[in-house]
């Protein structure tokens, strides 16, 4: 597809100079929800996409990469994705259990001999998928830059002792989820976690998604733009405050080559909405994407089984994890369809939904972050404006 402004459907009319990409007609409220938004400077740049059995029926992008507005945001154009890199890291997890290659229900050290020390034999991949495996950051000292050696950060994972007995509760895996995985992947494939996403899930899918982006792309990297600070109430000694500690990180930790290369599988994905919604739709497509088998229904069905649920330990509120997404939680998640819905958000705003029950997926990604736990005001109208099309 070009980057000239263009709107697919009966009428052909141009869209805003703002916004570019295709919509079709049921969505012109969502479009121009997004064009509001860009012009009022609530959004800065960003991109939305809606499949619908596959098919893109929204692929919109706009706005600005940069503060100064010297940059506009292209129909290529990446940014940190934050957690939405997790349903990667998960949808990695979930083709090795398709294989036969990981069990849910065995020991991390089954396939991780070095994951067994102090105390953590019994943690199973079930636990780390569902952010239940006790180990939900780093033991002090640690830094940002510590982490963004990915190998070794993973070492020092299966080093230490868990912070709460695995599967009592879930304490959300904030910027570990990903290495946890990657040491999976590595034992029983051989390959990083970026390379298996890589030459698995990205390439094959045609998905502009990366863990670790090489060099040679940065110049289509939108830096997000930090939400403001937030003082969070954290009783030290807790897992909360250990894992929002263990390390800090800063939104701006973020503009660096370092950052970009590492390929950390919890925060640091470069993509956006068209890339996640794409790698996305394995789920909503019960496996498939275009023809593209990469795992079979049933294990899709596995996701939404035996769900680990409660007050979260980090985040401090009732939520549902399935085998890597979020999964609906009344009076906590509402604004998810309801249904077969697995999903997730990233720090800031961006989400992607991954809806079985109507083969729908839905992604918004962005660089303005906006302040909350969860899901962003314009976070929710724009998944409202969607379905409400639907």
């Amino acid at each position: 597809m070009s980057d000239h402004v263009i709107a697919a459907g009966s009428s052909g009319a141009p869209l805003d100079a703002d916004v570019e990409g295709h919509a079709d007609d049921r969505f012109t409220p969502l479009r121009d929800l997004f064009r509001e938004n860009l012009a009022s400077g609530a959004d800065l740049g960003g991109s939305l996409c809606v499949l619908v059995d596959g098919r893109p029926v929204v692929d919109l992008w706009g706005g600005w990469a940069d503060p100064a507005r010297t940059r506009p945001w292209r129909r290529d154009t990446l940014t940190t994705v934050w957690s939405l890199s997790k349903t990667v890291s998960a949808l990695a997890a979930l083709v090795l259990i398709d294989r036969g290659r990981l069990d849910p229900d065995r020991p991390v050290a089954h396939y991780w001999p070095a994951f067994a020390a102090a105390g953590k034999q019994d943690v199973l991949v079930r636990h780390v998928l569902q952010h239940a495996s006790g180990v939900s950051g780093w033991d002090q000292p640690v830094t940002g830059a510590d982490i963004l050696d990915v190998d070794a950060a993973a070492e020092r994972l299966a080093a230490q002792a868990p912070w709460w007995p695995a599967g009592a509760a879930s304490g959300y895996h904030l910027l570990d989820y990903g290495h946890l995985v990657h040491g999976l992947v590595r034992a029983v494939d051989g390959r990083s976690l970026g390379a298996f996403v890589a030459d698995e899930l990205a390439g094959p899918l045609g998905a502009d998604f990366w863990f670790g982006l090489p060099e040679g792309e940065d110049h289509r990297v939108s830096d997000v733009v930090p939400p403001p600070a937030v003082d969070l109430p954290l009783q030290p000694g807790t897992p909360a405050f250990r894992t929002f500690t263990g390390p800090v990180l800063r939104a701006e930790d973020t503009w660096t080559r370092a950052w970009r290369g590492a390929g950390v599988g919890g925060a640091g994905g470069q993509a956006n909405a068209r890339a996640v919604a794409r790698l996305n739709a394995v789920v909503s497509g019960r496996g498939e994407v275009d023809g593209i088998r990469v795992v079979r229904p049933e294990t899709v069905d596995r996701l939404f089984r035996d769900p680990q649920e409660g007050i979260d330990l980090v985040l401090g509120i009732p939520l549902r994890w399935g085998l890597g997404w979020g999964l609906r939680q009344p009076g906590t998640t509402d604004y998810i369809p309801e249904g077969r819905v697995a999903f997730w958000g990233g720090w800031g705003g961006s989400i992607v939904t991954a809806d079985v029950d109507r083969g729908v997926t839905f992604a918004y990604v962005m660089n303005r972050m906006q302040p909350g736990l969860l899901a962003g005001p314009r976070t929710v109208a724009y998944l409202h404006a969607a379905y409400a099309a639907l």
